[in-house]
């Protein structure tokens, strides 16, 4: 079932109003009913659309490619979540998407970041967590439960002497401006291509970046570098120099 439901979002600081599409994919329709439940609270102005399985979901991310957030829950009778979420983040890199799940175990929160989910919100999380998560996505940012990152922080304190991380400043570790452009980047779930075509970079350019970045947080993949940098409390424009 697909039906659309007319209500509003404020974009950015100046309170401008901008029409977006919110695609809720969900197999039970009394969580779609919750959800736009927790929307109708954070915009006035969206066009909200639903699907119940992965089929149809990637005929009405066809039909409307202009939707600007999926919110997805992995859990579909008719194919794994995680391959329909590198499915739509191949396809359509423009396009956010917040993993919604009954699971939280650090495993699946991992590997949803790592294939460039935009957040990992738990079904169990009341609405107003809901809310502030959404909020910070659409704010440019990438949620993460305060459960995993209190897990991360745990083991981190709880390695041998050396081992932990230092709170420090982003020039502390040698990182350049345009470094910090694509870190903030990648912190909103973008793919190097996305990457290059924001800052207008050569894609070689942006996996030397990459990895220097990996390096000086002392970490092994973008997931981890999102921790990291959450642990760091470094922020970052939601729009890089050009």
């Amino acid at each position: 079932m697909l039906w659309l439901l007319e209500c509003s979002i404020v974009a950015g600081s100046s309170g401008n109003l901008a029409l977006m599409k919110i695609l809720v994919v969900d197999d039970h329709a009394l969580i779609r009913e919750a959800l736009h439940g927790v929307l109708r609270k954070l915009t006035r102005d969206a066009v909200i659309l639903e699907a119940s399985n992965c089929a149809q979901t990637m005929e009405t991310v066809a039909s409307h490619p202009d939707i600007s957030l999926i919110l997805l829950d992995l859990n579909l009778p008719d194919r794994d979540g995680f391959s329909m979420l590198a499915e739509l983040r191949e396809r359509n890199p423009a396009v956010s998407v917040v993993v919604l799940s009954g699971v939280q175990d650090r495993a699946n929160v991992m590997k949803a970041l790592d294939l460039g989910a935009a957040g990992y919100i738990p079904k169990s999380a009341r609405n107003e967590v809901m809310l502030s998560a959404l909020q910070l996505v659409f704010a440019g940012g990438i949620y993460i439960p305060p459960e995993i990152l209190a897990r991360e922080q745990l083991s981190h304190s709880a390695a041998p002497s050396g081992g932990g991380r230092t709170i420090v400043s982003p020039a502390d570790l040698g990182l350049t401006d345009r470094q910090l452009d694509v870190l903030a980047l990648m912190m909103q779930g973008k793919n190097n291509k996305s990457i290059c075509r924001t800052l207008n970079l050569a894609e070689a350019t942006v996996k030397n970046h990459v990895t220097a970045i990996l390096k000086a947080l002392k970490v092994t993949n973008r997931t981890e570098a999102v921790i990291a940098v959450n642990e760091l409390g470094w922020k970052f424009p939601t729009t890089p120099k050009l």
